[in-house]
């Protein structure tokens, strides 16, 4: 009779991990367009999003001081770091005009974060393929 009580606490542990891994990965991009991203388990469309493992919710610049220039802050990085992203795509829009500066690339690099800078439509495709395997972080702007 232990070894079945056993067992039992071994299939509770075993479930409760798996929904632990599966709630903490990044969720997948199920569709881009202009001025729209739609993102799995969310019931709205985002304009801007920051997407990271276990979770998403709407990129307001405004918190951070982001503007097409000086463009993507550590802030707004940090805050991927801080939900467990270990790799980061960053999309710089449909016609590529916000910008990343130096200081942002410098802080995920000191930290050994791999990063991609790419236009929307990429970054999507990129942070999609990555998520299936990886905990991703992504912040997305779809408009220009």
């Amino acid at each position: 009779m232990l070894a079945l009580a056993e067992f039992e606490c071994d299939l509770s542990l075993t479930h409760e991990y798996l929904m632990t891994k599966r709630s903490n990965r990044s969720p997948q991009i199920n569709h881009v367009s202009w001025g729209r991203l739609e993102v799995e388990g969310e019931a709205e469309p985002y304009k801007d999003a920051k997407l990271f493992p276990g979770g998403s919710h709407e990129w307001n610049w405004r918190e951070t001081g982001t503007a097409h220039r000086p463009g993507i802050q550590i802030s707004d990085v940090q805050e991927l770091l801080d939900h467990g992203s270990k790799v980061v795509v960053l999309s710089r829009g449909m016609a590529e005009c916000l910008h990343v500066p130096r200081e942002t690339l410098d802080f995920l690099k000191e930290r050994q974060i791999p990063v991609h800078v790419l236009p929307t439509q990429h970054a999507v495709a990129l942070y999609n393929k990555l998520a299936q395997t990886e905990p991703v972080g992504g912040l997305f702007h779809t408009t220009c």
